[in-house]
């Protein structure tokens, strides 16, 4: 009985009616908020999806990647911008503008993203997700678990070991490859 609580997926141990049990390894308290908890916190509860449910969304699987930093929370008519600033910031290569990542275990939209050795990325809540989730009540300096899209370390992982296996690591074809499709684009414009 998996459930996502904080956007980490944890096991139910033991449960009644108004109570249940999760374990916590320490690889989780390494990398996620959990630690931070305190009697009553808030949390987002999801069971886990079975195999033939209709997928409408992202895919979302709870095993926290950092935590990040929120920087700033700044009102936007009805919604609510966040940005963030990631503990490990080499998430951020995965992490693109209409992307998404997943805050303590609800996935959101990517709004904007800013590299560089201070880089942050921003997310917006509208107002039915803020009335959804705990992150809305988040002030800056607070973290979040953040889990970033599979999708992109998966095709990282695949090119790296084609290329090695065919190239002997050398990159220079991708390269070159990606220069002439800039090129012709360019070309178009």
């Amino acid at each position: 009985m998996p459930t996502l609580t904080k956007g980490t997926c944890l096991t139910i141990t033991a449960f009644d009616k108004t109570w249940f049990k999760v374990g916590v390894a320490p690889e989780t308290l390494r990398r996620t908020n959990l630690g931070s908890l305190e009697t009553n916190s808030r949390v987002n509860l999801e069971r886990a999806v079975l195999g033939e449910t209709r997928m409408g969304g992202h895919f979302v699987q709870g095993h926290v990647d950092t935590v990040a930093k929120i920087l700033a929370v700044t009102p936007d008519n009805n919604a609510l911008v966040f940005r963030l600033q990631p503990r490990d910031m080499d998430v951020m290569k995965y992490i693109v503008e209409k992307g998404y990542v997943t805050l303590d275990g609800a996935s959101l939209t990517v709004t904007q993203v800013v590299d560089g050795k201070d880089g942050y990325f921003e997310i917006m809540l509208i107002s039915y997700t803020q009335e959804k989730i705990v992150t809305a009540a988040k002030k800056p300096g607070d973290y979040v678990n953040v889990e970033i899209d599979i999708v992109g370390k998966y095709v990282e992982k695949s090119v790296q070991g084609y290329f090695a296996g065919t190239a002997g690591g050398d990159f220079s074809a991708l390269e070159k490859m990606v220069g002439r499709i800039v090129e012709e684009k360019l070309k178009r414009s």
